[in-house]
């Protein structure tokens, strides 16, 4: 799958989805599906808790997403002046009230 990657200890996501609660695995799906329409340049970097997200292969991360109990805690980075916004998705949310963040972080991002 293109806009894959990963560094170091080469995990992929079918991999690191198997450590995600099975109730939040649908959550953090959508999440990294909707990344993913953001743009061809759009990059995933599995880690060892956490899956980032960067714009292009200057690794301008705009999204971190890290699985929790019940949910998801995402990191937004807009650019590297503003502060990091950290906020928390519970499964029962749906993230078309978060998909402005995640756009604006994706546009904003250099």
């Amino acid at each position: 799958m293109e806009g894959i990657i990963s560094f170091g200890n080469k995990r992929n996501y079918e991999d690191f989805k198997k450590q995600i609660p099975v109730d939040v695995l649908p959550l953090f799906d959508s999440i990294r599906e909707f990344c993913f329409k953001l743009g061809e340049n759009v990059i995933e970097d599995v880690r060892m808790h956490r899956v980032v997200f960067c714009k292009s292969m200057t690794f301008r991360w705009f999204l971190d997403v890290e699985p929790e109990k019940g949910g998801v805690k995402i990191k937004i980075q807009k650019s590297r002046k503003d502060p990091i916004q950290i906020i928390q998705i519970k499964t029962e949310q749906n993230i078309s009230q978060f998909t402005g963040f995640f756009e604006e972080a994706y546009q904003n991002i250099h």
